[in-house]
């Protein structure tokens, strides 16, 4: 049974050759805000998180990434990237609920496309809040 693992900021470039392919292929879809040598960085910083999906043999078969938003009225789990097998384990995603309420978080979201969306919505319970609309300048 696989579990979700934390990894703290210090370990991220140990395992990042193992984690990079899972988390490399969301940014296509990020609108260019940044690349995954920045998501890297923002790992090392501890300005995001790193989740990693990891069975009893220590192989990884997923990563998920989250930034933490903090409004007066909530904390969100901001999922910034995902891919593998964090994608569509539901008992993974049990465990990064749980993971989320142990660290005060009151909800989770992430930016995604429609299709996404309605795959989140019918697998997990994610309902739309938002849609987000760009305009570059």
């Amino acid at each position: 049974m696989s579990q979700v693992k934390v990894v703290p900021p210090m370990y991220v470039a140990q395992i990042w050759d193992k984690v990079e392919h899972y988390l490399k292929s969301a940014l296509n879809h990020s609108g260019g805000e940044y690349n995954i040598e920045h998501l890297k960085q923002y790992l090392v910083q501890g300005n995001q998180v790193l989740l990693i999906a990891i069975d009893e043999n220590d192989n990884i078969h997923g990563a998920m990434t989250i930034q933490w938003d903090n409004f007066p009225n909530e904390r969100i789990a901001f999922i910034t990237t995902f891919g593998g097998k964090m994608v569509t384990d539901k008992d993974l995603w049990n465990q990064l609920e749980t993971w989320v309420r142990q660290n005060g978080g009151t909800a989770m979201r992430g930016a995604v496309r429609k299709a996404v969306a309605r795959y989140a919505e019918r697998l997990f319970g994610f309902k739309s809040q938002y849609i987000i609309t760009e305009k570059k300048l």
